[in-house]
């Protein structure tokens, strides 16, 4: 199906965010679609922290609106998103180093068994679900639930934490530089990772300065720059090059070259 064909899962209209005199967002425009990537580039201190906190209801906008299917959305908390199918994972994971892979992929949601005041937590099914959901992943090297977190690479731990959004219904998936602190061979499956959840239908947004990782597995692209959106472009519209020059404020420069050749030519009319 087409963009053209489908609706926004969730989209931005000229959202600002300011913080005391600052402005962390500036009118920005976004609109992600189920089954598709959207890759969301810029540099430190391009606003794209800020922008994770709105769409996961940890920030307000101060001005402009968010929308989840057509309807405005008013978030007060991360759990108003959550409650919406928005699930975010943050570098490592969200993971917890010290707890087991189930009690991990249950916290805040235990499974219990029992009855009334007998009722504890059901381990074999915490264990058995977490690692079913993480193999169905391809992480098939983790075979036991009791394993601690912490045991697990980083690759995993990010796998963990999608399996974990993805079986508690996630329909919207923010992922905060999930390749980051990964090396080559984890980076490829955590890449891989995100493919499957596209091809579940499941809306993707992948936070990164990473360009390559970009271009491997997204449908479009948003820079952002200061807080402004200073580009915003589907696959195959922009080289990898025009991109980067872009994130590192070429075009900025280039501005400013032709303000100063202009300057010069006025200085040398002038004399």
């Amino acid at each position: 199906m087409t963009k053209a064909a489908q609706k926004p899962i969730l989209a931005l209209k000229n959202v600002s965010k300011i913080f005391a005199g600052y402005a962390a967002l500036k009118d920005v425009s976004l609109e992600v679609y189920p089954g598709q990537v959207l890759c969301l580039l810029g540099d430190n201190g391009a606003g794209k922290s800020t922008l994770i906190k709105v769409l996961s209801g940890f920030h307000e906008p101060t001005s402009g609106t968010l929308e989840v299917n057509g309807e405005v959305a008013n978030f007060k908390s991360p759990k108003d998103a959550s409650n919406v199918g928005i699930a975010t994972v943050h570098q490592f994971g969200g993971t917890f180093p010290l707890m087991s892979i189930g009690r991990s992929f249950f916290v805040g949601a235990e499974p219990l068994k029992g009855w009334g005041p007998f009722k504890r937590f059901d381990k074999k099914f915490a264990n058995e679900t977490a690692v079913r959901e993480m193999q169905a992943l391809g992480i098939t090297r983790v075979t036991d639930g009791d394993r601690l977190i912490g045991g697990l690479s980083g690759g995993e731990r990010q796998a963990s934490a999608i399996a974990r959004a993805v079986y508690f219904g996630a329909n919207v998936l923010i992922l905060d530089e999930p390749t980051a602190a990964l090396g080559v061979k984890e980076a490829t499956h955590v890449l891989r990772i995100i493919m499957q959840a596209k091809l579940k239908g499941i809306a993707v947004i992948l936070v990164t300065h990473n360009v390559s990782h970009a271009l491997t597995v997204g449908d479009h692209f948003a820079v952002l720059i200061r807080g402004e959106k200073a580009d915003d472009f589907a696959k195959g519209e922009r080289t990898r090059d025009q991109i980067t020059d872009l994130m590192a404020g070429g075009e900025a420069m280039a501005e400013l070259e032709a303000e100063l050749n202009t300057l010069t030519g006025t200085i040398n009319q002038i004399h």
